[in-house]
């Protein structure tokens, strides 16, 4: 008997925190894995080795998402490597922590290009490469419901993100194609570092959370990783919440 054909995947921002959980929990499963990333190449070569000794294939592709051309080639890359796309994992995100009142509009126009229009323009550039079966998740966060302070560029970017879910996934849905977001709580990974006062901000979310801890970046790839499952079919245009119960609290 054959050995199954390994799924093609994209992982946008893949070299690092919750991208690069996420492209290890596919190599697991065999997968060939796009890794993106766009400064960090050391990171991202260090995820690319990690894959491979879990048991995947990889290939890393540099591109600035915040640029259309740039996303298309990059896709045309992903065609001209596999000739298919099974898996589309948009992951990676930019932000300017600034309050609402001290954005410029550069600022507002690099975040919401970045975090909403990639998706948009991956997706186009994507749907032509993938079958009835194909997977597309996006990543979003609580700030796109709540407001977090600094978080006003940030936050509307996912807002716009978990709408753009619902249109792509109403059009996509005909053809077999599922899209998704997986929302994630505070997840301890080196960007809360750059953040004023993060640690202690994490702290607090810890202690808040019912569990009393974080989520993992693991714990959020395990969740993309069942949405690109066959279970998840019948899952079309949701916004999956994976933050140990934080929000459950008023």
């Amino acid at each position: 008997m054959s050995e199954p054909t390994p799924r093609q995947v994209l992982v946008t921002g893949g070299g690092r925190g919750i991208g690069r959980a996420i492209a290890l929990r596919f190599a697991e499963a065999r997968a060939h894995v796009f890794v993106n990333f766009f400064v960090n190449r050391e990171a991202a070569e260090k995820t690319a080795h990690d894959v491979e000794r879990r048991g995947g294939t990889v290939q890393l592709l540099q591109a600035d998402l915040k640029e259309p051309d740039e996303i298309r080639k990059l896709m045309t890359e992903v065609q001209r490597r596999a000739g298919r796309l099974d898996v589309l994992v948009s992951n990676a995100a930019s932000g300017v922590l600034r309050s609402g009142l001290e954005l410029s509009p550069k600022q507002w126009d690099w975040v919401l290009a970045t975090n909403a229009r990639a998706l948009l323009v991956l997706v186009q550039e994507a749907a032509s490469l993938m079958n009835a079966g194909g997977r597309i998740i996006a990543l979003s966060s609580l700030g796109s419901q709540r407001v977090i302070p600094g978080y006003a560029a940030i936050g509307v970017s996912k807002a716009a993100l978990e709408a753009l879910t619902r249109y792509l996934a109403a059009e996509l849905a005909p053809r077999g194609i599922t899209v998704n977001t997986v929302s994630a709580g505070a997840v301890g990974t080196d960007v809360w570092q750059a953040m004023p006062d993060g640690g202690a901000a994490l702290a607090a979310i810890r202690a808040r959370t019912p569990g009393g801890a974080l989520v993992t970046p693991e714990e959020v790839a395990d969740v993309v990783f069942f949405l690109a499952s066959p279970a998840a079919q019948a899952i079309q245009g949701q916004v999956l919440t994976v933050d140990g119960g934080y929000s459950l609290l008023a």
